[in-house]
Formats: C-alpha cells, sequence, structure tokens
C-alpha cells in the first residue's frame, strides 16, 4: 500500500452539493485509487495546507497536493482530469488556455454554486469501503 505522501490529495468543500458530485466522478473514474480525498472543513486538511502556508482558504476553491505543490481552481481540475481513465485525461489539453481565463470561468461557477446546486448542512461519511480514501 502507498503512503498518503505518495498519493495526490484533493481537497474539496465538503458541503457542496456540486463538490460532492465532482468527488463521486472522480472516484468512478480513478481506477487505479490514486487519488486521496479531505474535505476543506476537516481537521486533517487544515493541518496538511498549514504546512504549505495555506490558511484562511477560500472554501470556492478546489486544491491538488500532488508531488509536494500545491495547485488550485482551474489547474487542479486539469490536473486530475489528466489522471483520470478514458477520454476525460485529453481535457488537460486546456491547460493552454492563460490561467487568468480559466480560473475566472472556474470563479463563475463557484460563486454561484450553491445557488445552483444547493449545500448540505454537513459533509458527507464516505462508505465503508471508500473510508481509506478520505483523510479525517
Amino acid at each position: 500500500m502507498k503512503k498518503i505522501q505518495d498519493n495526490p490529495i484533493i481537497f474539496f468543500d465538503g458541503v457542496c452539493n456540486l463538490c460532492n458530485s465532482s468527488v463521486q466522478f472522480i472516484l468512478k473514474r480513478d481506477k487505479n485509487e490514486l487519488f486521496l480525498f479531505s474535505s476543506l472543513q476537516s481537521d486533517a486538511s487544515k493541518e496538511i495546507l498549514l504546512q504549505y502556508k495555506l490558511e484562511n482558504l477560500d472554501l470556492r476553491s478546489i486544491i491538488l497536493l500532488e508531488n509536494g505543490k500545491v495547485y488550485q481552481k482551474s489547474t487542479a481540475i486539469l490536473r486530475i482530469a489528466k489522471r483520470l481513465s478514458g477520454l476525460y485525461k485529453y481535457t488537460y489539453g486546456f491547460i493552454i488556455i492563460p490561467t487568468f481565463i480559466r480560473d475566472f470561468l472556474y470563479s463563475f461557477v463557484a460563486k454561484r454554486r450553491y445557488k445552483w446546486f444547493g449545500k448540505r448542512t454537513s459533509c458527507v461519511i464516505p462508505t465503508a469501503d471508500l473510508k481509506l480514501r478520505f483523510l479525517e
């Protein structure tokens, strides 16, 4: 079994319905079980991200920690997609679009995600078979 440090970790807003749906989407397409997940609201996330000087996080951003580097917003999404099975890996080609354009679109959706997709009152608890992939 791999050490936690060897696996990319996806940090997400645990009460956001869009974010939780995205995690489910990734889980289904992560055939090699590469990614670990952590809600931004969790103590584990806060502890890990503090090591990378990421305090007072904006919960509107997905964060990917991969090989000791932190990626946020659209860059995180594209780097995640690159590692998924199927044709999704080819969306990484959008990395050629300047970051400020990609992040503008990302922020537009992120700002409205609760209104459009709803919000939970608490973070989702993973099923027993997925528990090992989630940091608490």
